[in-house]
Parts: structure tokens; sequence; C-alpha cells
């Protein structure tokens, strides 16, 4: 199995999760191979280098291989990516904490632009809102590719399980709940906890099963 770890806003293919699901593999489970691009890119190329990965990884595959060997693990705005990418490909998918409305979440920093800029440079489409940890230039542009790119369903519910934290400070677990329920999805909601799922270590094993179990549907 080759699993994909995709990771959310300000962080990188170093992220704790991706690292910690990356060495629980190499010990408990050397069947599972686990890749952690950077995909501090604009929305367009993140898309575009996670189609051409998968790709990838399904025409090296042996062909006694399963075509759902692959399988998306996406934390956050990777959990949106996961959605995007499971939608047109059919990979099985866990999403943790995922981002359903980037549009609307990340318009913050658009927010807080016209604070420190109030001049005609922030309304423009190559404007820089923010940048992240791992150096993406988040723009106006991108905002509007995340606008025109809303996932409004799910295509392959029986492929996504979601992870939620009811102490998600960050996004709304309640949101994420609806929606993924509302089209059919598997969803976890765990009491307590915090955006960044601080105890994801503990979780690995269950993890693990519900990719396995996501690979067999």
């Amino acid at each position: 199995m080759n699993l994909i770890y995709i990771h959310g806003l300000d962080s990188d293919a170093n992220s704790a999760k991706g690292l910690l699901l990356d060495k629980y593999c190499q010990h408990h489970h050397p069947d599972i191979t686990v890749l952690r691009p950077d995909l501090n890119k604009s929305p367009a190329q993140v898309r575009e280098k996670l189609l051409l990965l998968i790709d990838g990884l399904n025409n090296s595959k042996d062909e006694q291989t399963e075509s759902s060997s692959t399988v998306l693990v996406g934390s956050s705005l990777g959990g949106y990516f996961s959605t995007l990418i499971s939608n047109k490909m059919g990979c099985p998918a866990l999403l943790l904490n995922p981002s359903t409305q980037p549009h609307i979440t990340l318009q913050r920093f658009a927010d807080e632009s016209v604070l420190i800029d109030s001049g005609k440079a922030a309304l423009s489409e190559d404007y820089v809102l923010h940048s992240t940890a791992g150096g993406w230039d988040i723009t106006n542009a991108d905002l509007q590719w995340f606008a025109d790119h809303q996932i409004s369903q799910v295509n392959y519910p029986n492929k996504i399980a979601v992870l939620l934290k009811q102490g998600d400070e960050l996004l709304s677990s309640e949101l994420s709940q609806d929606f993924y329920e509302g089209q059919g999805a598997s969803v976890t909601v765990q009491a307590g906890g915090d955006h960044r799922f601080s105890d994801f270590g503990e979780q690995l094993p269950m993890v693990i099963e519900m990719l396995q179990n996501l690979v067999k549907t």
C-alpha cells in the first residue's frame, strides 16, 4: 500500500503527524510506504502535483496489485485536497479535522491585509495575503481558486473516513460533521482535543485499521 500524507496550512513534508505516521509504518507495517510531499504551492499546483504522484504510483504497480492501493491521509487543508483528489481518482482517504470551506476560512488573511494595506494593491490577484511557514505565498488568486473549486459533494463516500475533534479551535467540527455525514461518509467525533490532533501518535493503530478497512471497500 502507498500512503500519501497531505499536510495542512503552515506545515510541510516534515510535519509532526506525517513523521509519526511514517515511523509507525516503518516499524509496524513495512508493507505500507508513506510518501510526504511538500505542498507549499498554489492550490492549482498542489492539485496537479498530487494527481501526477498518484498516476505515477498507479502506473508503476504490479498488475496483481489492487487499484485502490494508494490511500490518502489529509490534515486540515490537506483534508480538503484529499477530498478533491478522492472525488476525481477514487482513492480512499482519511481526513483529520478537514477544512471544508477554505475559500471562507482563509479569508481571514484577506481581512487582515485590507486593514494593513487599504490601497488598490491589496485587491490585486497577486497580492500576498500570508506567507506560510513552509514558503507558500497565499494570494487573492488562491482564494479565488478555492472559491471556484468548492467541495459540494463526496463522489465515493464509502471510501472516505473522517476523524474530528470537538475541541478544534480553528475549524468547526460541527460543520465538517454535518457535511460528510450528509454525504454518507463515515465520521468519528472525539471529545476534547485540538486542531493539531496532539494525541495522533496514540491513535496510530486505529488510524491504520481505518485505512485498511477503506482499502477493502
